[in-house]
């Protein structure tokens, strides 16, 4: 599933909503903005991807769910089933006659007391097992992968680790602002200019850990926790140290998805901003992308972090323009 011809760069034009204009704006703006949303009540699952640890699903379904085409979406960093865009691509797949699968990471979406392990940008292997159960479970025939942030770190990492040996219903994959280059993206979340973002994920990741330090008594030293003030140093601390990496370096550098992104063997649609304030594509990274045949990249000039808030019409576009290009590319292969 994909040309002969190695593919290019796109550079696409988004026009940011009124005001709204600047990474900054735009990524703190999707963050404030309350959205509302329809969604029928979902089917709650949890699939157990490591002996006595599961993952909590909410799964959406079409009447004929075996045939639609399922897309597993998966939030970032700090987030859960809830966040408003997996909402949104929640509404928008529905609406399209797809499934929707909205996958909380191990340990997110209220589910801190089901596993003793954190979650980290490693953990392919979960995804492959979620998408391994509703196959096996509910027949599906045809299922993508879509991810925002850290999580499309996760899906781009699950894609080329399968490669062309994947399952033979794995049609495509999807990523919003994926943080491919973690190393890259950790320093230049560091910067003064992202100081805002920063301590909000520091307040949080610390906030989980203390709720783990609690529920798992003995398992974790909260005395680590002392003198961290950047995301590097809380994955060297607390996440490289407690998952069996040998430091954030190495944690960074064999959880990333740019070691793989080359061996993508079906379609896959990469959206990103050139002014995200804190997620870096590095050069050689940018050439495997482009080296891919099967992988359309998309930079556009704004968008910010997973933003993407864009003019709303009046013939039902909200403006959510990452929910509904993701969309329209699965649209597009739906075999």
């Amino acid at each position: 599933m994909g040309t002969s011809a190695a593919s290019s760069i796109q550079k696409l034009e988004f026009r940011p909503r009124r005001f709204l204009r600047g990474g900054h704006v735009q990524t703190i703006a999707s963050f404030f903005l309350a959205r509302k949303f329809s969604l029928a009540k979902p089917e709650e699952r949890l699939i157990e991807v490591e002996p006595g640890i599961p993952v909590l699903c909410h799964c959406h379904w079409q009447p004929d769910r075996r045939s639609a085409l399922t897309v597993i979406a998966v939030h970032g960093l700090e987030g859960s089933s809830e966040s408003q865009y997996m909402l949104g691509i929640t509404e928008k797949g529905l609406a399209a006659g797809m499934n929707v699968i909205r996958m909380n990471q191990r340990t997110c979406g209220g589910t801190d007391s089901l596993a003793p392990t954190f979650y980290h940008s490693g953990r392919s292997p979960d995804i492959a097992i979620v998408a391994k159960n509703i196959v096996e479970q509910d027949g599906i025939r045809h299922f993508t992968l879509c991810g925002y942030s850290m999580g499309g770190n996760l899906v781009l990492k699950t894609a080329g680790e399968w490669g062309s040996a994947g399952p033979p219903e794995f049609a495509a994959v999807s990523a919003v602002c994926p943080a491919m280059d973690l190393a890259a993206s950790a320093d230049a979340l560091h910067s003064p200019a992202n100081w805002l973002y920063e301590q909000y994920f520091l307040r949080q990741l610390k906030a989980r850990m203390k709720r783990k330090a609690e529920l798992f008594p003995g398992r974790y030293d909260l005395s680590r926790l002392r003198g961290l003030k950047s995301l590097r140093d809380f994955d060297d601390k607390i996440t490289a140290f407690y998952s069996g990496f040998d430091g954030a370096s190495d944690y960074y550098a064999r959880s990333a998805a740019a070691n793989v992104v080359d061996k993508i063997a079906v379609p896959a649609y990469i959206l990103y901003a050139a002014n995200d304030p804190f997620i870096r594509v590095l050069p050689e990274t940018r050439k495997k992308l482009v080296a891919n045949p099967n992988i359309t990249f998309v930079e556009t000039a704004d968008g910010g972090h997973c933003s993407y808030l864009g003019e709303r019409d009046g013939d039902g576009n909200d403006g959510h323009f990452a929910e509904q290009a993701v969309v329209e590319f699965f649209k597009s292969v739906a075999p």
